[in-house]
């Protein structure tokens, strides 16, 4: 099977986020003009670079965090573990601005060092980032969409002190949940190593 811009009659649904699995959930944290907290998660969401360590996420409609993260200048990213679920569920419906998602959803507030965007005290791990671009997109044909993509530069990590062995992030005990096609999800449970192989010498 094979298909460009029309979904072919085989398919009830477009397969591309299926496809483009796991992603890792941008839950992210800000506060708007007006002093109130939001939270919501982003399904497109991705490292950028290390070194410096950037995050990236995009935004179908110009929603509340992202306008929030791109006018305020900064706005933090929180790790959803398997127990955060349900809260991080709650956290997806569509909400007045004046509704904060963390008191919606019976989380707890921790605030940053650095910036002015409040995270998830019970993430396993959080980033605060400053907020170095945001674009509207175009389609190839040079249109714009109403679609954003904003990039942010970590200028704090947190990690809770038990999801730290033998001097690294354990990710297996965190449990970090992906987001996949349709309405499924995906737990981290289990990881390996793999040596990168030695250059082949001709």
């Amino acid at each position: 099977m094979r298909f460009g811009d029309t979904l072919p009659p085989e398919l009830d649904h477009d397969p591309f986020k299926a496809i483009l699995t796991p992603r890792p959930i941008g839950w992210i944290g800000s506060r708007s003009a007006g002093g109130v907290a939001n939270l919501a998660p982003y399904s497109f969401f991705c490292g950028v670079c290390a070194k410096p360590n950037m995050i990236g996420f995009a935004s179908e409609g110009l929603k509340h965090s992202f306008a929030n993260a791109r006018d305020r200048g900064c706005f933090t990213f929180s790790l959803v573990s398997s127990g955060l679920v349900q809260h991080m569920n709650v956290t997806s419906s569509a909400e007045e601005e004046e509704v904060d998602e963390f008191q919606l959803a019976g989380l707890t507030k921790a605030e940053s060092v650095e910036i002015d965007a409040p995270f998830v005290a019970e993430a396993p791990a959080a980033l605060e980032c400053v907020t170095i671009s945001a674009t509207q997109l175009k389609d190839r044909f040079g249109a714009l969409l109403d679609r954003y993509f904003l990039i942010g530069e970590v200028v704090q990590t947190h990690i809770r002190d038990e999801f730290i062995r033998n001097r690294r992030f354990d990710t297996e005990a965190a449990q970090p949940v992906s987001r996949l096609g349709y309405f499924d999800y995906a737990t981290v449970t289990e990881t390996w190593e793999l040596d990168r192989p030695d250059p082949q010498i001709l």
